[in-house]
Order: C-alpha cells, then sequence, then structure tokens
C-alpha cells in the first residue's frame, strides 16, 4: 500500500500492529447498556471527532465509514478502526505509532463512555519486514512490551514460532488481576463469550510473497468519474472478495490507493444465517442479532508484497454433511472453506494463520479434538490437498472440481470463472493455552516458492 507522497518503489511494511482493547465483556455490560441514545451505547457514542484526534496521534486518518447494528467500522489511510460499545480494535500498518494511540483511547473511553477501566488488552503483530523503519516503541518487540507494561500490571509477552523465521509476537492482559489499569471487579471474569454462547473468534491470514497474477489487479489506474471506492468495490467484485462471504450478508467499505495497493472492511450478519440461528439457545422469529467483521489489506509490490485477512466471525472448523454446500456462497463458509477462498485470490508463496479462540476450560467437542487442534486440521485439509481447478457457474453459483495436472493448458470460458490453488507445505505448527484463550498458529510455503 503507497501512502500519501510516497512512491511504489519505495519498501512499505504490510504487515500490521493490531490492538484490541475491552472496556467490558460484552456489550450488555457497558454502564448504559440500557439507555442507549439512537441505538448505540458505550463507545458507540464518542464522537468521531475524538476517534480522529486520536488517529492524527497513531499518524493515519479516516477515508470512510460504515456502521451496522453492534459496530463502527472505518476504514483508515493506514489500515483499520472498529468500534463495538465495550471493545476497540485498532489495526494499522507501515511506520504508523500504534501504541502511542492507546493513552488517548483510555482517556476516551473514560471521558466519553464512562469506563476507566481495562477488562482485557491484547496487542500482536508478525515479525516486521524491515524493522529499520519502523519509529517510537515499535522499534523493538521489547520497548513495545516495556510500554505496555508501563501501561498494564498483568501483562504477558509471547513470541510464537521461528525466531529466525515467520513468527508471531503476542502481549495480552488476563481479566483475573483487579490491579492497575486493568482492575476489572466489577466484572465477570469468565471467558468472553459473543451473546448466544459463541466464542469470541479472530483468524488472521498473514501472506507473503503474493504471485504475479495476484498482485497485478493492485496497481491503480483510474480516472473520474471512478473513485477510489468504485474503483475498490470493482475490483473486489472481479477477484471475488465479494464471495468470501454471502454478499446478502455483507456490507462492504473498499478502498484503492495510487499508484497501488487495496483497503476493505466488511460488515457481516453472521447471526442471519441458518445455520448460526439453529445453534443458538436464544432465538427469536428464527434469527438473532450477531454481527462480525472481515478487514482485507493488500501491499502488491515485488520484494514486499503482502496481504493480510482478518476476520471474527465464529466459523465451524468443517459443516457438517446436514449444513448447506460450503461450495454456496450463500452460506456462511466453515474455516477449510474461508481459508481457501483467501488464499485462493493472494496466492502466496507463504502465509501464516493464527486462530485465537476464548475457551471454556479447553473444552474438546464430542470426539476429544480441541477447538485448536480441528482449526489445525482445518488449515492442514484447505492448503495441502492435491491441487484443484475450480469451475464457478454465475448462474448457478455451483462449482465442479477436477484435480489439476500442473502441465495442462490454461483453462478458459467466458461463462465460467478458475480459481487455481496451490499446494502448500505446513513448516511449522503450535498450539497454546492461555488460560481464557486457546491459539493455533501455523506456517504454510508453497511447493514452487523460492
Amino acid at each position: 500500500m503507497a501512502e500519501a507522497g510516497e512512491t511504489a518503489s519505495a519498501p512499505f511494511e504490510g504487515p500490521e500492529k493490531l490492538l484490541e482493547i475491552w472496556f467490558a465483556p460484552s456489550a450488555s455490560a457497558v454502564p448504559d447498556a440500557n439507555s442507549p441514545e439512537n441505538g448505540r451505547t458505550g463507545l458507540r457514542k464518542v464522537p468521531s471527532a475524538a476517534w480522529e484526534e486520536m488517529l492524527a496521534i497513531v499518524k493515519c486518518q479516516v477515508l470512510s465509514v460504515v456502521s451496522g447494528a453492534e459496530m463502527d467500522a472505518y476504514l483508515l489511510s493506514e489500515s483499520s478502526l472498529f468500534v463495538s460499545p465495550h471493545r476497540i480494535i485498532l489495526k494499522t500498518c507501515g511506520t504508523t505509532l500504534n501504541l502511542l494511540g492507546l493513552p488517548r483511547i483510555l482517556e476516551i473511553a473514560t471521558n466519553h463512555a464512562n469506563m476507566p477501566s481495562v477488562y482485557q488488552c491484547f496487542y500482536s503483530r508478525k515479525s516486521f519486514m524491515f524493522p529499520e523503519r519502523q519509529l517510537g516503541p515499535h522499534r523493538d518487540w521489547q520497548q513495545e512490551v516495556q510500554f505496555l507494561d508501563n501501561i498494564f500490571r498483568n501483562g504477558a509477552a509471547y513470541n510464537v514460532g521461528k525466531v529466525n523465521g515467520d513468527h508471531w509476537l503476542l502481549y495480552m492482559t488476563t481479566p483475573s488481576d483487579d490491579s492497575g489499569a486493568t482492575r476489572s471487579s466489577s466484572y465477570s471474569v469468565s471467558p468472553p463469550l459473543i451473546e448466544n454462547a459463541f466464542p469470541d473468534y479472530t483468524i488472521e491470514i498473514l501472506m507473503s510473497d503474493l504471485s504475479p497474477a495476484a498482485r497485478q489487479p493492485f496497481f491503480s489506474t483510474f480516472s473520474s468519474p471512478e473513485t477510489p471506492s468504485s474503483h475498490a468495490l470493482s475490483l473486489s467484485r472481479s477477484i471475488s472478495i465479494t464471495d468470501i462471504f454471502p454478499p446478502h450478508l455483507t456490507t462492504l467499505d473498499a478502498y484503492s490507493f495510487s499508484p497501488c495497493g487495496y483497503s476493505s472492511n466488511a460488515l457481516i450478519r453472521w447471526g442471519e444465517d441458518p445455520f448460526f440461528s439453529s445453534s443458538s439457545s436464544n432465538i427469536a422469529d428464527g434469527a438473532f442479532a450477531a454481527e462480525g467483521y472481515y478487514t482485507i489489506h493488500v501491499t502488491p509490490e515485488e520484494g514486499w508484497s503482502y496481504a493480510s485477512f482478518e476476520c471474527n466471525v465464529p466459523l465451524h472448523p468443517t459443516r457438517p454433511s446436514s449444513a448447506p454446500d460450503m461450495n454456496d456462497i450463500n452460506a456462511i463458509p466453515d474455516l477449510k472453506t474461508l481459508v481457501q477462498r483467501v488464499v485462493s485470490i493472494f496466492q502466496p508463496g507463504r502465509l501464516s494463520l493464527t486462530l485465537f479462540i476464548s475457551s471454556q476450560d479447553n473444552e474438546s467437542d464430542e470426539t476429544g479434538e480441541s477447538p485448536v487442534e480441528a482449526a489445525q486440521r482445518a488449515f492442514r485439509a484447505a492448503l495441502c490437498a492435491p491441487l484443484v481447478e475450480e469451475q464457478i457457474h454465475p448462474e448457478t453459483n455451483g462449482v465442479n472440481e477436477k484435480c489439476l495436472d500442473e502441465n495442462s493448458p490454461s483453462y478458459s470460458s467466458t461463462t465460467e470463472k478458475k480459481v487455481v490453488r496451490r499446494r502448500y507445505r505446513r513448516t511449522d505448527k503450535i498450539n497454546y493455552e492461555f488460560g481464557a484463550y486457546d491459539l493455533a498458529f501455523a506456517s504454510f510455503e508453497s511447493y514452487d516458492h523460492k
């Protein structure tokens, strides 16, 4: 992604810094939950100007915003901001000063939302490509940890993966301590759950060395009357980003950067999907209110190409045979299908996946398989299966699959869309149990990656 005033030839740090702060365990636990203003409570009542002031400290700005029933999604010049009544998620790339926004966020929550205490906090990032270009505490992981330790008294830092390869860094606090900035005596300390007992769930797919064919569409050439937003929405349709989740459940906001780069936020009304509503224990009229997000950011330049996908819709590893066909774009995908859809768009040479999921005493399913082991199985099934060619028929949304001979001529048709998946080898697999949360981390490399 090229910043304003920066040429496409200048190295750009695609991997983002991700800060997630919870001020309550759920939207129903914020102080004004029973007295909404225009349907908004908690942090959603904060004036936009306050968030913009905070973002100026971070060194980024708002491009656009879309609002749903449960959250506001801000598309930024460097990634994204998501605001829910009880939680804020700030994701920024490049040389932004993400952590320097934290003190101001705490002030905003106190002064505008009457929430002076942090329930829990998470900060994470992939290893940087160009660490020497970072500023402030982001020059070094230990400096970032020290910055956070100066604010939180019960934080813990982790390095997940190979220190001399792709790895993922995590700092987290727990809600069980009632001291310092994270005192939580007025809140339950059980693991956070989305309403109707779905777990708190975040999947990240962090992709490097994108194929030339996957990178090319993100070099933008457009002129009036086309705008960065209209161009990005058209691009999203042409490369099947709009098919990752059911279009009728998705509100998409996207932006094409000049001369290159792409960002998008999407709000997903996953509670309207019959599979999820039938799994809820508290249903009214066959559906319940549940809204999640996904966000995509792409840096397409050769030499440092990178794409990230993040989503908090609580997906099943694989759907049972009684569920709708996973090839139906009108159904919420399972985890395996989601990974395949995302990776087929960006065709990375290398990628890391993380699944962070709240746990109830690390419960296993009826087969004895833990959620993180089920996720690891889905990752491998999605990426290590034989190469396939998907022929998507737009008229029916039907999909036929056949084994792909790597030496066969390219398939082409005016009525069918071809999606070719690379085959990958797993290079790392790590599971962590953090008490209230479990983590599945895995790295993969394409067989033809050099």
